[in-house]
């Protein structure tokens, strides 16, 4: 995946959290959001919220049981000074993208209606992710998605959004 970064981005370090290839298929989500609960090591439903949202996408879109590539990473971004003098922390961002072949249906957002029973999932992605994006590739594409993270002394983190 190519992200449109500044240079102080570019220098950030990444690291892989979790990088698989699955069928997309209604049963693997459960369980993949769990997985990505793990590979955080803390509670983060925005996380969880996007890789199911997009892996979803792709059952509805491309077709139940199209090959994916679902790749989780975290990039620190820098180093900030909490309330307290000896707690420095760290920001950054988690990104995930979830590739498929298929280089058709390409994600639109959807104003659904209350009485709508799908067309939410790509608005709920805006309402949480910081931003996201499509990439078009020789293979196929990738959604994509970053969340917000803390790391603060003594190993709290946070993961979302949420003030």
């Amino acid at each position: 995946m190519t992200l449109d970064l500044n240079p102080s981005e570019r220098q950030a370090a990444v690291t892989v959290l979790l990088d698989l290839d699955l069928a997309a298929v209604p049963e693997a989500v459960p369980e993949l959001r769990r997985t990505v609960s793990r590979c955080l090591g803390v509670p983060c439903p925005d996380v969880q919220l996007c890789v199911s949202e997009l892996v979803g996408n792709v059952i509805r879109h491309v077709g139940e049981g199209t090959p994916v590539r679902v790749r989780v990473s975290r990039r620190a971004e820098r180093a900030e000074r909490a309330e307290r003098a000896d707690q420095v922390g760290r920001v950054g961002r988690i990104v995930v993208e979830v590739t498929d072949s298929g280089p058709h249906a390409f994600p639109v957002v959807l104003h659904a209606t209350a009485d709508d029973e799908t067309g939410r999932g790509l608005a709920l992605l805006d309402a949480v992710a910081l931003r996201w994006g499509v990439e078009q590739g020789a293979a196929g594409k990738t959604v994509w998605c970053e969340c917000g993270y803390e790391s603060r002394g003594g190993g709290e983190q946070r993961y979302g959004n949420q003030g």
